[in-house]
């Protein structure tokens, strides 16, 4: 067995850096289907990160409680379907309950915190998640809930492509997702952008004092961009939902959003699903190719080794913006 001079075995080096990619192209039909699954994963987890961003970017402070919000969202559009109303019409009132939240969180929570220190209201979106999760489990229950996708127009069903000598599978509501994401990431663009409300909402998470001075409704301000985060969140909770129910146990895979937005950057939409995708790729490739090699397992802590990396070379992320501060 040959080892170098300072003994490192080759054959350890081969299985390592060689024979995985050997692995990977021999296969060509199973690395494609890899690398749609890391397509979905990666925008799930980017929409999951969209209503971090949509926070951040207008208030400076990350949201906690955008987790438990994609929770609440399904639950609710589950709990009034089954009171035998239409999947759209417990859509569209879903979307009311959202925006009364955003009202909600505004004037009992947010109002009275106006000018303080983002430590603050960070703590408050923390206090503000736990409220949800015990109002939530009093009024749906702790029990997992069916999402009602296919009452919504998102079939359970797939369609193969013949490539490579072999069979690639595309889920329909996978293809979904793809396409309620890039919906979401152009429409959010467009509004930050485009629109004087967009440019309000920058100029409120520079800074509030300054905001208020020119007129800018601070509270109007909040109540928008949260009801925002709540449709987002709504989003997400159908497709999260849709492919392994809805529980409170969903919002832990919230934490998944922190390695994307250190990817991506706390402060962009587009850096988001980029993100996403990265992470997405990243796990899955890594988890079928190397993961056999140091145990399997490494979906669940190979993107947090990934924003590390980030975080010691490009703290901004790749499309975050640089906060220099001057003294």
């Amino acid at each position: 067995m040959p080892i170098l001079a300072w003994g490192i075995d080759m054959e350890f080096l081969n299985s390592i850096f060689v024979a995985p990619f050997v692995d990977m192209f021999s296969a060509p039909d199973f690395l494609l289907q890899v690398l749609w699954e890391g397509f979905v994963s990666g925008i799930l987890y980017g929409l999951l990160a969209l209503g971090f961003v949509l926070i951040f970017k207008a208030s400076g402070v990350f949201n906690f409680a955008q987790g438990i919000m994609v929770v609440f969202a399904a639950l609710t559009l589950v709990g009034i379907h089954s009171f035998g109303i239409p999947a759209y019409v417990a859509l569209a009132l879903t979307i009311v309950v959202m925006g009364v939240l955003a009202l909600t969180i505004e004037r009992v929570v947010l109002r009275k915190l106006v000018n303080q220190p983002d430590i603050i209201l960070f703590m408050a979106t923390i206090g503000l998640t736990y409220f949800l999760i015990g109002f939530g489990e009093l009024v749906f229950g702790g029990e997992p809930k069916k999402m009602i996708a296919d009452e919504l127009g998102i079939p359970n069903g797939s369609v193969s492509w013949d490539i490579f000598g072999g069979v690639v599978i595309f889920e329909y509501r996978d293809i979904a997702a793809a396409v309620i994401a890039a919906v979401l990431v152009f429409s959010l663009g467009f509004f930050f952008s485009k629109t004087r409300i967009g440019r309000a909402l920058r100029a409120v998470a520079d800074d509030h004092q300054a905001a208020l001075s020119v007129g800018i409704s601070l509270n109007q301000i909040w109540v928008i961009v949260w009801f925002a985060a709540g449709i987002v969140a709504l989003a997400t909770g159908i497709m999260w939902g849709a492919k392994s129910d809805v529980s409170f146990a969903l919002q832990v895979i919230a934490l998944k959003a922190l390695p994307v937005l250190v990817l991506g950057g706390f402060t962009s939409i587009p850096g988001a699903i980029i993100g996403g995708l990265i992470i997405g790729f990243g796990e899955k490739i890594f988890e079928i190719y190397w993961g056999g090699l140091i145990g399997g397992g490494t979906e669940s802590w190979f993107a947090f080794v990934i924003a590390l990396v980030f975080l010691l070379f490009r703290p901004q992320g790749l499309f975050g913006e640089k906060i220099i501060d001057r003294i």
